[in-house]
């Protein structure tokens, strides 16, 4: 990991970057934040709480999040958990209409890049 290169950068509010999450720990370089770099080929820039129906929906795509893998310290994540995704895999939960809810505060501003800031909104965590 070249945490040189590691870009923190602002959130899709134009304020600092935000922390999404710390249990379990998220982000490409498990700072806890949506960070990315050039490493970050999938891109994990948006903040999402988890939903029962998006862990299906993920796990359906071959990417099961929802099971634990203990070689790679991953104990697995539950609905109410935050991570940061790869957005083209939020982008295809929005299409199907199961997008989970986003931390508008904790997600990458170059996610706006792929998704129109007022789905995002629509899409934004309620407190």
């Amino acid at each position: 990991m070249a945490s040189s290169r590691k870009r923190t950068g602002r959130n899709v509010l134009g304020e600092p970057l935000g922390p999404c999450g710390s249990t379990p720990r998220t982000g490409f370089y498990r700072d806890g934040c949506c960070r990315t770099g050039s490493e970050d080929k999938g891109l994990h820039i948006v903040c999402a709480e988890m939903t029962e129906e998006f862990l299906a929906f993920s796990r359906l795509r071959g990417n099961d999040l929802s099971t634990p893998v203990p070689e790679h310290g991953f104990a697995g994540l539950k609905p109410g958990d935050c991570w940061c995704l790869c957005v083209q895999r939020w982008k295809e939960a929005l299409e199907a209409e199961i997008a989970p809810p986003v931390v508008l505060e904790a997600t990458h501003v170059s996610t706006l890049e792929f998704v129109d800031l007022e789905d995002l909104q629509q899409h934004a965590r309620r407190s």
